[in-house]
């Protein structure tokens, strides 16, 4: 017999992996082509059992999506300020250079989703980004960066540009 500790780490890796699958196919399907029969193969379970842990594809893709934004979130988060601004900025830039090169799938997600009409996509989409704006912003003003308001609106703009070159494979547009 499992113990609770062990069924919860169970329960918990299972939905990790149905997540991965989720990010998977719906960054190459798009969310209204991708099925949750798509991802239930892509995890190597049974459809029904994606709906233990999500109680619609709405729900899953938000949850996906979630967790994409998180990751940027994270890491820009856990970056020190020190001298300069330039530097707080070169550390930001080539954090998310190395998440869009271990997380491409997470990026096709995210350009996905800015143009989904899905209302509950929309409004996760903004809030996520907002969350982000708000932690870029508060970076750069407590790194003295001057106008730290345009000037996180421009990193962030450079960062949507920076994900079109990657969804669209145009490499020699990337910065």
């Amino acid at each position: 017999m499992k113990s609770k500790e062990a069924e919860t780490i169970t329960t918990q890796t299972r939905k990790a992996e149905i997540l991965s699958a989720a990010v998977t196919v719906f960054s190459s399907l798009g969310f209204y082509k991708a099925t949750t029969a798509d991802i239930a193969e892509s995890a190597s379970i049974s459809q029904p059992y994606i709906f233990k842990f999500f109680k619609s594809k709405e729900e899953l893709y938000l949850a996906a999506l979630e967790e994409a934004f998180g990751r940027i979130y994270l890491e820009f988060e856990k970056i020190q300020i020190r001298q300069t601004g330039l530097d707080l900025q070169g550390e930001m830039i080539s954090a998310y250079e190395q998440l869009m090169a271990d997380f491409p799938d997470e990026i096709q997600l995210q350009m996905q989703a800015f143009g989904i009409s899905e209302p509950s996509i929309r409004e996760k989409t903004k809030e996520s980004f907002a969350k982000l704006y708000q932690l870029v912003l508060e970076k750069f003003d407590k790194a003295k960066i001057p106008n730290p308001e345009l000037t996180a609106k421009v990193f962030l703009a450079k960062g949507i540009f920076c994900n079109l070159t990657l969804v669209l494979n145009l490499p020699e547009l990337k910065f």
